[in-house]
Formats: structure tokens, sequence, C-alpha cells
């Protein structure tokens, strides 16, 4: 690969269609300006992202301080891990990005209580490190090659799990990673197979994870076995079906978030380390609300929500019935996941960090 190959197509002021797309949904103004990490896993999504991008830069500085490669190994498959790992160190030299490599402090802290590699550790350790990255870089985005792929993926685990709204939404293009930092991933309606053709329009390689095949994975099981199944013997359009099922889920999800977010500012007195609610005042609202509200407020404060699922959002719903309809001078109290105490007593519910 020679770096006069990045863009004879761009001298000539000519874009490959995916280049051209990247360029309309994430405008490169925006993360050169500001500073992007790219997250390089060596599979073809986030090549076709590196390469893409890389694309954009102007060739007047084609080394850009303010953009960099993340990699993380996870350290799972043995040496095909570290292969993996020395391959973006290579690509990355070559066309002269900084990359920074990252590992986990223990292989076993990405495994589950049954020794096996886990989906959800890995994928936290992941997103930690990247985060920090930025940060140490000053950088203010982490691009994922995150695909409609995924999505339809992600949509369908979560339906399968169990998901309310907002989870039917699946993926957001953008979100937080810290007050400094905000993920996004400007690939989500790109799909597998564009950005593979892209790649051989290019002639450019990547590296294959086999674990991409192993069925041990529920995300794994979903694409080599369920989207099949759905796809030939109910509809042959199901991605397409589950993709606009999403964007609706979307639109509705984030109506509730802004209607709720306003009632918040409204509703929530501070006292000490906790927050103060009138019940008759989220009592006259429906559910639905009266739970995203308290999901706003853990985001806002940092609480965590790892374990808390939809019995312990009913629960504050059940707390502020409680709070009208319980004997006067009685207290219900209650121990949320993260020592979050919630009370209820007397028309009032008060949420505060033990």
């Amino acid at each position: 690969m020679r770096e006069e190959s990045l863009t004879a197509s761009n001298r000539a002021g000519r874009l490959h269609p995916v280049e051209a797309r990247l360029a309309a949904v994430w405008p490169p103004e925006d993360w050169l300006s500001r500073g992007v990490v790219i997250a390089l896993s060596g599979g073809p999504d986030s090549v076709a992202l590196f390469r893409a991008m890389k694309a954009l830069w102007p060739e007047k500085n084609p080394s850009l301080r303010g953009v960099m490669v993340a990699h993380f190994n996870h350290r799972l498959r043995g040496p095909a891990s570290d292969e993996d790992a020395q391959w973006v160190q290579n690509l990355c030299h070559q066309w002269g990005v900084e990359c920074q490599v990252g590992t986990p402090r223990s292989v076993d802290d990405l495994r589950s209580p049954k020794g096996h590699p886990s989906e959800a550790l890995a994928r936290k350790a992941r997103y930690q490190f990247l985060r920090q990255v930025a940060e140490e870089h000053g950088l203010r985005y982490v691009a994922t090659a995150h695909t409609a792929d995924d999505q339809v993926e992600t949509i369908l685990h979560r339906i399968l799990r169990g998901t309310g709204i907002a989870g039917l939404a699946g993926m957001r293009r953008a979100r937080l990673l810290s007050p400094a930092v905000t993920l996004i991933r400007p690939f989500l309606t790109f799909t597998r197979a564009e950005l593979r053709q892209y790649l051989a329009d290019l002639g450019q390689e990547y590296r294959l994870d086999a674990s991409n095949e192993d069925v041990r994975f529920t995300r794994n099981r979903i694409r080599h076995h369920l989207l099949p199944l759905l796809r030939g013997q109910f509809n042959p359009h199901v991605e397409e079906a589950i993709l606009r099922l999403g964007r609706l889920a979307g639109e509705v999800a984030e109506w509730i978030h802004q209607e709720a977010a306003q009632l918040l500012d409204q509703m929530a007195t501070p006292e000490g380390r906790g927050w103060m609610f009138r019940a008759d005042r989220l009592a006259k609202l429906p559910s639905f609300l009266i739970r995203e509200i308290f999901r706003i407020l853990w985001r806002q404060q940092g609480w965590s929500q790892q374990d808390m699922g939809q019995a312990e959002w009913d629960l504050l719903v059940q707390a502020v019935r409680q709070a009208l309809s319980g004997p006067r001078g009685k207290i219900g109290r209650w121990t949320l996941p993260g020592a979050i105490l919630v009370e209820a007593a007397d028309g009032q519910i008060r949420i505060c960090p033990q």
C-alpha cells in the first residue's frame, strides 16, 4: 500500500461513494477541528472507517495531530489477538497515523464466572480504554464502525432479552462516554456488504476474527441462525423492517425523553445529597413518564444503572403510589442497586445515595 494511492481520486476531485456519504453524514470539518480517536480492530468495518476518514483528511496536512487510532487487544484469542494488534500497528505506520494499543489487566477480567469470554465485560473494557485515550490526548470524539447490520442484531438481541421503547431504538448515533468525550457511530446507515465492496475497490486487506463465528455468543447466534431463519421463512426484507421499527421507536423515545427532562427540572427539589419529589404531581403522569424521569435523574447523578432492570424502575412508580396511599407517618424504604435509598411517606418521595 502506498501513500500515493490515498487519493488519486481525491486529487481529481472524486470521492468513492462510501467516502462521499461519510462526508455528508459526518462532515470532516467537525472531527478535524475537535479531534477523534478511530477505534480500529482490524476487521473490515473498522478498516473501512479508517480508510474513508483518511481519504477525507486534507492533503496539505496528512498527518493530523488531532486524529489517532486506538486498538484494544482483548487477548482472548491467544496469538491471533496479538497478530491483530500488530497488523493494526503496521497499517497505521504505513499511513503515518499514531496508534495506541491497550490490553486488559488480566484476561480473566473479561471472562464469566464459568470461564467463558464475556461479550459484556469485553465491550465495557474496550470503551473504558477508548475513553481514556481520548481524554489523555484531549480529543472530543471516539468513532466506531458499527453498521446497519449491527443495529439489526442489537435490536433483535434486546427484544429477546426484554426491552422497552428506548431499547427498540437500538444504538444511538452519538452518546457521551464522559463529559468530555462523545462516542459516534457514523456508519450506522451503511451495510457490511457496502463496506466490503469499498475495501475491494481499494484493494485494501483486513483481518477476520474467528470468534465472530462462535455461536456460544448470543449475537453470533442471532447473526448466523436467527436472521437467516427470519429472512428465509418469514420476511426476505426482515432487516429493513427491523431498522424501520428502530427508527420509529427512536422518534417516540426522543419525545418521551424531552418531556421527562422538562418535568424533572420542574419537579425535582434538591435536598442534601438527594432529591425530593411531590408524589401528587408525579402520580398525575403515566407510568412510562415517571420511569423516564427517574432514569434521567440516575444518569444526571452518575448513579449506576447496570443492575436497574424493569422491576426496579417499576418499584419507583410503586413508591409514588405508596407515598399517597400509605398511612400517615409510615415510611416505605427501598434500597436500589448502587446503594440508592428511596423513601416514600406523607406525599413525598426522597431519593439519595446511602
